[in-house]
């Protein structure tokens, strides 16, 4: 397919005899967002590593833009546009210049470059802090001048890497807000997250990875639907409460019950869950929800914290 950005096919990331990204495919199309989601350790950022042409291939196969990461990486590179985990600005310039020092990485006269960083810093609003000391910046306005450095060159292709992570929620939907914009000006995203609300909110298609392995891969709403359902049940109720509501529900086909601590979830009860919550009349002690994308996440990745 012509509409292919990034083509994946049995990648692999070995760290000596450790494989952190173990024989994973996927695909993004262009001008679409797509996530990769996974606990710590899953694989995320040692994915993005390759994609920016930042770690090299051990197995496998990767084009970006129909390039081959092992043997174009300048190229590749051209065309990306990278958002690190980390703020790493240069705290002896100012704001504008930290953005112009990175204009002429990629060889932008300053003819060229001045109109596109008053561009930028507008579209993160961030042109009254032109001339401010990093060290000035908040939390979030550091990272909104890291995304808008990565646009400068026009990239066709942001690779964000938990891009909001740290931030307070006003400052969090203003980059989610600016990232919708630029998928309508025809940026292709590539989006690891921890946030799930996040990634429902953004991403056309995503994988959840777990050490190293992609399991499963769909629109969000599609995964919610066939992970979690439409409704999720959670009870707070003594185990004596307990004993007689779940046998009510175990027998229906397809429910799913997990009990972690003093929480009990039901999936898949349909009516009988709805029943139950109005029969309970506190919800505090059974309340019925919409399902999302973190039933999904913990229901395939476990609950248990990982190391």
């Amino acid at each position: 397919m012509n509409d292919l950005v990034i083509e994946a096919e049995s990648l692999v990331k070995r760290y000596g005899a450790f494989p952190a990204v173990d024989g994973i495919s996927f695909t993004v199309r262009e001008n679409e967002c797509f996530g990769v989601l996974g606990p710590n350790g899953a694989g995320k950022s040692t994915t993005i590593k390759m994609v920016a042409c930042s770690s090299p291939v051990s197995a496998g196969s990767l084009r970006v833009a129909g390039l081959d990461v092992r043997t174009h990486a300048r190229e590749v590179k051209r065309r990306l546009g990278l958002v690190p985990q980390e703020d790493n600005l240069d705290e002896d310039l100012p704001v504008r210049k930290n953005l112009e020092v990175y204009a002429r990485y990629y060889g932008l006269s300053a003819r060229v470059a001045g109109p596109r960083i008053d561009e930028v810093l507008e579209l993160f609003q961030l042109t009254e802090k032109a001339g401010a000391k990093i060290d000035d910046l908040s939390g979030g306005m550091k990272r909104r001048l890291v995304i808008a450095r990565a646009l400068v060159h026009e990239p066709s292709i942001l690779v964000l890497d938990e891009p909001t992570t740290g931030l307070d929620p006003q400052a969090r939907h203003l980059v989610w807000q600016k990232l919708r914009l630029l998928k309508t000006r025809g940026v292709t995203m590539l989006l690891t997250t921890h946030y799930m609300d996040e990634a429902a909110h953004l991403c056309d298609r995503l994988v959840i990875m777990h050490r190293g392995k992609v399991l499963c891969e769909g629109n969000p709403h599609a995964l919610i639907a066939e992970h979690a359902g439409e409704r999720v049940l959670e009870l707070r109720l003594s185990p004596e409460e307990l004993v007689s509501l779940l046998s009510e529900v175990r027998n229906i086909p397809g429910v799913a019950v997990e009990e972690v601590e003093d929480i009990v979830y039901v999936f898949g009860a349909g009516p009988t869950a709805e029943r139950i919550a109005l029969a309970v009349g506190n919800p505090s002690r059974a309340f019925l929800r919409p399902g999302n994308l973190e039933d999904v996440f913990l229901r395939l990745t476990g609950r248990g914290l990982l190391d």
